[in-house]
């Protein structure tokens, strides 16, 4: 599988100059108010603005990614061409303030979630090019655990690529109430309900039994005496 990348990061893979770091973006909700709330961090000590590609609009934003050991790890991005689910695992650090916050005063399930990475030159320290998207997706799982004493008290979240959302059923139905959502006008589905318990009758009019009808045995005797032929022989 290959990856695009800017000029300005091939450069510096190809000269052998290069720095990774790891960024990460949360979208989460307020509890009280439901207004969703971002924050970020980066696997390196400091507060940083870095450039990122907005993996939602392409354009490159500028964001802020909080340090001192709030991110702990990120497990593997599986790279795939196609449309497979992407599952991955965020590990933070329960021990910082700023995650214990996080966690615990916001509604971070089914929140959205961003994984970015950067290349830094090591003798400036300087971000190479704005950091390409790894991952984009939701927050399945956000257990919160008080850990006994002495143990880790790490938080650990499991996340879902956006590409599940393809492999979701549609729960709406083909009926006229739900075209009419659409357009009050639209009586295509009108009939819908009803139609498969329709009797449809070929060749007589509804109501009547043979005689007053067009049914197939009438139709051959007709034939018969129109060509002169003399049934039952």
């Amino acid at each position: 599988m290959t990856r695009a990348i800017s000029a300005e990061n091939f450069d510096a893979l190809i000269q052998r100059r290069l720095l990774a770091r790891d960024f990460i973006w949360f979208v989460v909700k307020d509890l009280e108010t439901g207004v969703p709330v971002t924050d970020g961090y980066w696997s390196d000590v400091g507060t940083i603005s870095a450039g990122v590609i907005d993996p939602d609009t392409g354009s490159v934003a500028t964001r802020t990614f909080y340090g001192a050991g709030g991110l702990i790890s990120i497990s593997d991005v599986p790279l795939v061409s196609n449309l497979t689910v992407q599952h991955v695992t965020v590990t933070l650090s329960q021990v910082s303030e700023r995650i214990n916050d996080l966690v615990r005063g916001y509604e971070c399930k089914q929140g959205k979630v961003q994984i970015f990475r950067g290349l830094f030159d090591p003798a400036t320290r300087n971000q190479v090019a704005p950091a390409i998207p790894r991952f984009a997706g939701t927050i399945d799982e956000a257990p919160i655990t008080t850990p006994k004493e002495g143990a880790a008290g790490d938080v650990t979240l499991t996340c879902t690529g956006n590409t599940q959302e393809l492999t979701r059923s549609n729960p709406d139905t083909r009926s006229d109430a739900s075209q009419k959502l659409r357009d009050a006008a639209d009586d295509f589905l009108r009939h819908t309900a009803t139609v498969a318990d329709w009797q449809l009758f070929w060749g007589k009019d509804p109501g009547t039994l043979g005689s007053g009808g067009f049914s197939g045995s009438s139709f051959i005797a007709r034939a018969a005496r129109a060509s002169g032929a003399v049934l039952g022989r």
